[in-house]
This record gives C-alpha cells, structure tokens and sequence, in this order.
C-alpha cells in the first residue's frame, strides 16, 4: 500500500511539473506576447476597446518583451554589445 501510495504521488507530482514547465514557456513566449499586442490593437481599431485599456495592455505586454530579453541575455541591439569587426568572403567564379 506503501509503494502504490508513492508511486501515485511521484507520478502526479511529475506530471504537475510537465504542466508548470508547459505553462511557463507558453506564457513567456515573445511570439505569444506579440500577437496579443496585436490582437489588442485591432480591438482598439474596431473600438471594442478603450485607448486607456489598450495602453495599460500595452504597457503591461511591453514590460514582458523586456523583461524577456532581459532575461536571455545581450543581443546585437544591447547597449553593451560593442561590433569591433566584420569579417566577409566573396566567391570567384573560375
């Protein structure tokens, strides 16, 4: 009874852990955070929403994009990146 009773928790706990792994990644998704941005805006377009709601989502979804960058690291727009050099080849056709 002992070992029925942990194995059907440690299933449960891992199969709740794929959920919040699940959850997490769709929620932290830049493409997701995008298109609700854009959904948004064609609520405001269509006047199914106010343009103080839309800039409070707005402010709130921007705040996620740059939190998630934030999160991932320097890219070739951050300030803190600096291009010393440029390396390129061209082919000649014999």
């Amino acid at each position: 009874m002992i070992i029925l009773d942990s194995l059907l928790i440690g299933g449960i706990k891992f199969v709740l852990g794929k959920i919040v792994q699940a959850v997490d990644a769709e929620m932290n998704d830049e493409g997701r955070l995008r298109e609700e941005l854009l959904a948004a805006q064609m609520r405001l377009e269509l006047g199914e929403m106010s343009a103080e709601e839309f800039t409070e989502l707005e402010r709130s979804i921007l705040a996620q994009l740059r939190e998630l960058r934030a999160d991932a690291g320097p890219s070739l727009s951050s300030p803190d990146v600096k291009v010393t050099g440029v390396e390129a080849r061209t082919w000649d056709e014999e």
